[in-house]
C-alpha cells in the first residue's frame, strides 16, 4: 500500500470507523454508558501506561547498568508509549490495541509478529537498512559482519574513543 493511501486509511477511515462504533455503542447501552466506558478506559489506560512505563524503565536502566545493549527494554519502551496513546485515544478499536501492547503477554506476541514481517520484508528486499554512520552502506550488498569488524578495529577500548576513517569529516 503506498504512503498516501495508509495515510488516508490512517488520518481518515480508521476515525470514521471509530465513531460509528461509539455511536454504535451509544444506540445500544446508552451514551452516558458509552461516555463512562471512554473515560474509565482512558483512566485505567494512563494508569497502566504509568505502571508499565515504570517497569520498563527499571529494566532498561539495570540491562545498561549490567552492560548489556537494553533492545528488549527499549522496544518495550515503544510498545508502552504507542498502547498509552492508544487508550487516551476515545474509540473502541484503540483501546483493544492499546491494551494490547500495554499487556506483557499480549505485547511479546505483538513484537514477535512484528520482528518476523519485518525480517520477511528484508529477505524480500522490500526493506532496506542504511546506516547513518556510512549512508552508502546497504545490507542487501552483503558483508555486514565485514563491515562491523572493520568499525570495531577502528575503535580504541582503551580510550573508548572511535578512531575515525581516512577523508570521513565530522562538519
Amino acid at each position: 500500500m503506498k504512503i498516501l493511501g495508509r495515510l488516508a486509511l490512517l488520518f481518515v477511515v480508521f476515525p470514521i470507523l471509530e465513531l460509528m462504533l461509539l455511536i454504535e455503542m451509544g444506540r445500544y447501552i446508552g451514551s452516558l454508558p458509552t461516555l463512562g466506558i471512554v473515560v474509565l478506559t482512558g483512566v485505567t489506560g494512563a494508569w497502566l501506561a504509568r505502571t508499565e512505563g515504570l517497569r520498563v524503565f527499571f529494566r532498561f536502566q539495570e540491562e545498561l547498568v549490567s552492560g548489556r545493549p537494553p533492545g528488549q527494554a527499549m522496544l518495550d519502551g515503544v510498545c508502552v508509549l504507542v498502547g498509552g496513546a492508544f487508550l487516551l485515544t476515545p474509540g473502541v478499536i484503540t483501546d483493544f490495541l492499546g491494551f494490547s501492547l500495554l499487556l506483557p503477554f499480549t505485547r511479546r506476541r505483538i513484537q514477535s509478529w512484528m520482528r518476523d514481517s519485518l525480517e520477511r520484508q528484508f529477505a524480500a528486499g522490500r526493506v532496506h537498512m542504511v546506516s547513518s554512520y556510512d549512508a552508502g552502506f546497504d545490507t542487501r550488498r552483503g558483508g555486514l559482519e565485514q563491515e562491523i569488524e572493520a568499525r570495531e578495529a577502528k575503535m580504541d577500548p582503551s580510550k573508548g574513543i572511535v578512531i575515525e576513517p581516512e577523508g570521513y569529516n565530522c562538519s
